[in-house]
């Protein structure tokens, strides 16, 4: 006990170390910060331009009934998959294994959700999502059941992993065709009743599908996949209390809330994922601005978690950084806010797990927007007692959060980013894409003023406000639904 507290207090002495060394290595980034401090008092009026909702465009959702037939009466069989990844990663591994249970015609097994060596959480399917809507949702579409019969009491994860088993696929290649499930996975199903697919991420093509296929996926995606209904409050009291800004944290219930709000009009507010934990900082391979000892602290860890076979190694960081491969820094996407507008009235949510530097990494960030929230400073310990401590729980009430935000921004482009663009571009709703190559770029000159950055940053950014962008070849159908998510008025 006493060696893990000395740990801690090193740990975090090394961390406000790493962050007074910040303006030594990066000057540049701390002169714009002191640039951009006086620059965004909040005036009288709110940029109308940042905070208006989008124009309907003339997409809308498809909502008419996928099913042109029955079901078949007899099932090819039962498919189970296996997801790694993080709550999102996990996510759209869901909607893929519907889509390749509807292939097969095959009865689909609730997903089961990989432990993560990252994340660390053991939470289920059902600890996440409701499974009842989920089931309900997809009735006609695919035959699922919560658990394998008593004749497949066999296959499990503990199974699969003792050896070399025949109704295991593990060989699926990443965005594989419809017909390579037809061809790989079918033979498997008739002959032994089940297969289980291991390991599952990414492994449906976006391209060259049939349309009920998509149209399937979207459907998962937007209307079958629900949260717990303790997430489903817990986010909507966040909401709530982000809204009405002058309420404290300590009333506890959403329904004290509203009718104490009752006559109060409700507050904008932006929510920021901020994806910059340890992992994201390593797998980067970017300067940070910690020196040598963040660099060799880095380059450990990703040796003993990817063994050093991390592709962005090969590259300097001006290159990662000009190519926008480089995940936004706390100070960064704070600079990025202010210089398209937001002032220090602003109300921001972090959507974050847990930041590389803790709090002293992003107390220039909490300069710049003093009003900014997360769960923690929202809710009360009692509240978080369901969630805390579990990754996936606490992302989901993050996506919650994000998703009945007025303006939503990320600052790398993960599956969080890809997947609440992808659902608030189905809703319609702003959401700012990072331009992350010229900020890179931006960051890099060491002689750039403010006004100059600033107007940088606004031209870089006019066609990345929150329009809804038509899907191209190979890109992902859950980060950009158009058209196959939606139908024309």
């Amino acid at each position: 006990m006493m060696l893990h507290s000395l740990y801690r207090s090193q740990r975090g002495a090394l961390s406000g170390f790493l962050v007074l060394l910040l303006p030594v290595f990066f000057p540049q980034l701390f002169s714009l910060l002191g640039q951009a401090l006086p620059s965004i008092i909040s005036l009288d009026e709110e940029h109308s331009d940042l905070w208006s909702t989008l124009p309907s465009l003339g997409p809308r959702h498809c909502d008419e009934p996928l099913a042109t037939q029955p079901l078949p009466t007899r099932s090819q069989g039962y498919i189970q998959v296996f997801l790694d990844g993080g709550l999102n990663q996990q996510r759209m591994g869901i909607c893929d294994a519907v889509a390749v249970a509807k292939i097969l015609n095959a009865t689909l097994v609730i997903p089961y959700l990989e432990f993560n060596a990252v994340w660390k959480d053991l939470s289920s399917f059902a600890d996440i999502y409701d499974v009842d809507h989920f089931i309900e949702v997809l009735k006609h579409d695919i035959n699922i059941v919560r658990d394998l019969p008593s004749e497949f009491f066999w296959s499990t994860r503990e199974y699969y992993a003792a050896g070399i088993r025949e109704t295991r696929v593990k060989s699926a290649p990443v965005h594989a065709s419809a017909n390579w499930y037809l061809d790989n996975v079918l033979p498997i199903l008739q002959s032994h009743g089940i297969a289980a697919v291991s390991p599952f991420s990414h492994r449906l093509a976006f391209d060259n599908m049939p349309h009920d296929i998509q149209r399937l996926r979207c459907k998962v995606n937007f209307q079958a996949l629900t949260f717990v209904p303790h997430i489903n409050a817990l986010g909507e009291a966040l909401v709530q209390r982000l809204k009405y800004r002058t309420l404290e944290h300590e009333d506890k219930y959403l329904p004290e809330i509203t009718n104490n709000a009752v006559d109060k009009a409700p507050a904008k507010f932006a929510a920021v994922h901020l994806r910059f934990d340890k992992d994201m900082a390593a797998h980067s391979a970017c300067d940070f601005g910690g020196g040598k000892a963040e660099k060799l602290a880095l380059a450990r860890y990703r040796q003993l978690i990817w063994q050093g076979r991390v592709l962005n190694s090969q590259f300097t960081d001006e290159e990662l950084r000009s190519q926008g491969r480089c995940p936004l820094t706390p100070e960064e996407i704070g600079l990025l806010l202010a210089a398209l507008g937001f002032d220090n009235s602003t109300r921001l949510y972090l959507a974050s797990y847990k930041v590389y530097g803790g709090e002293a990494r992003i107390s220039a960030l909490r300069k710049l927007f003093p009003l900014m929230e997360d769960k923690k400073s929202l809710a009360s310990k009692e509240e978080l007692a369901q969630v805390d401590g579990k990754a996936s729980l606490l992302a989901a009430v993050d996506y919650y959060v994000s998703m009945r935000s007025d303006v939503f921004i990320s600052a790398s482009a993960g599956n969080m980013h890809n997947a609440l663009l992808g659902h608030r571009s189905y809703e319609n709703l702003k959401t700012i894409r990072p331009n992350m190559a010229l900020m890179g770029q931006l960051f890099l000159n060491k002689s750039m003023g403010w006004s100059e950055f600033q107007t940088a940053v606004i031209d870089g950014h006019k066609d990345r406000l929150g329009e809804i962008k038509l899907r191209k070849p190979t890109q992902s159908i859950y980060a950009y639904p158009l058209p196959e998510c939606m139908c024309k008025m």
